[in-house]
């Protein structure tokens, strides 16, 4: 595989570029940001941002207003966008929901949502998990029972992230029972704002608070805001998982990560050997990229491999699965370098701050520490490491 650059990929990321670094000039109070410390108004403001330009959802057909751009050119933008710490898009919307909706969605669902996605007007969560049903997604249990033009719907869903901000919900609901499980599920779209609807913050272990608990008591939604077939919304479902997965890998912001260690630690090289063993350090920075480099590649097979051929169903299990590991020992090792600094402090959501009689921090410290304790979540959403395992040694390997 010939991953160097042509010369118009080269003029386009040279494009891309001067646009992010215009757009977001060092000290902007945008870079850095992630999915977990972003504001309803961030991803809002960036998604318009992005939109305006004409690069608000790279990744769909034209004619739902994507870019038209070849993949190579969808690596270098989300390249490029790493490499200056870009906000994050929310991906329930452009990388979710967005793709199911102009896929299998009515041509008014298609009228009311794909646009608000684009600009940034509407925000999305995601309903799948519930309690009892998360690696087990089929078990799901919030029911929706038609009644005239409306669905009824009862239940609850778990760990919702970006619930507490979003303006609509995409939730795998139960309306048939007597069937295989995986048979009686749908995909419908309910707004946020609908009576009946209760959200509940849950606080994760890294002091901050983009989880909750959703709760659906008699809310009625219109039969229109079904996606597709009733009943078929476990094709859906899987039809996104498929996206998801290829997202989490992360690896721009992985190779960014890579470069920030190495920053840190020239930054410290003459009291670095006081800390923490610098050989070894070396050495564990090497593996960690030689594990991105080839999760890298793999990555590049997925973007390319053509639509609905074996390989663009099959890969995004390894890449979710190496990725989130990757993500994990990349801070680990960011808090072996920055030893007590990375430890929780008042003042990064964990309290107010008061740093009287603390020890010099440095650089990143709490930010490396938040980022490795929600970090722990990423082998378990999208799909467990368990659960990727199982599905590759069955379809893969045949065992």
């Amino acid at each position: 595989m010939d991953l160097s650059l042509s010369k118009e990929d080269t003029a386009f990321q040279q494009e891309v570029r001067s646009w992010l670094e215009e757009t977001l000039p060092e000290g902007s109070p945008y870079r850095g940001l992630n999915l977990f410390t972003q504001s309803r108004d961030d991803f809002a403001w960036w998604q318009k941002t992005l939109n305006d330009r004409g690069w608000g959802c790279v990744g769909w057909p034209e004619e739902h207003g994507g870019t038209g751009w070849t993949d190579s050119q969808k690596q270098i933008f989300s390249a490029e966008c790493s490499r200056v710490e870009a906000p994050m898009q929310s991906p329930f919307g452009e990388t979710m929901v967005g793709p199911v909706i102009y896929t299998f969605g009515s041509q008014e669902l298609k009228d009311t949502h794909l646009e608000n996605i684009r600009n940034g007007k509407t925000l999305w969560c995601q309903g799948y998990s519930e309690p009892g049903s998360g690696s087990d997604l089929a078990s799901v249990r919030t029911s929706a029972i038609c009644d005239g033009d409306d669905y009824v719907v009862n239940g609850q869903k778990i760990w919702t992230t970006q619930a507490h901000f979003a303006d609509w919900i995409f939730c795998l609901v139960r309306t048939k029972t007597d069937c295989k499980p995986q048979e009686g599920i749908s995909f419908l779209l309910i707004d946020m704002k609908t009576p009946g609807v209760e959200v509940k913050p849950i606080y994760s272990i890294d002091g901050e608070h983009h989880l909750n608990e959703v709760y659906f008591s008699d809310v009625r939604v219109p039969v229109s805001n079904l996606v597709g077939e009733e009943n078929m919304g476990w094709t859906y479902a899987k039809f996104l998982l498929m996206n998801e997965r290829v997202g989490i890998a992360g690896t721009g912001r992985l190779r960014s990560g890579l470069g920030n260690l190495r920053a840190v630690h020239d930054y410290l090289a003459e009291t670095a050997a006081d800390s923490y063993d610098t050989e070894d350090l070396g050495r564990k920075h090497a593996e960690l990229s030689v594990r991105l480099e080839a999760l890298e590649a793999l990555e590049s097979r997925a973007l390319t491999a053509e639509e609905g051929s074996g390989e663009s169903m099959i890969l995004p299990l390894p890449l979710k699965l190496l990725g989130t590991h990757l993500q994990q020992d990349l801070s680990d090792l960011g808090n072996e370098i920055l030893a007590y600094s990375a430890l929780p402090r008042t003042g990064y959501g964990f309290g107010e701050n008061d740093a009287s009689n603390e020890p010099p921090i440095r650089a990143g410290g709490p930010h490396n520490m938040s980022m490795m304790l929600s970090g722990r979540a990423s082998t378990i959403y999208g799909g467990t490491s368990e659960v990727q395992r199982g599905i590759m040694s069955k379809f893969v390997l045949g065992l």
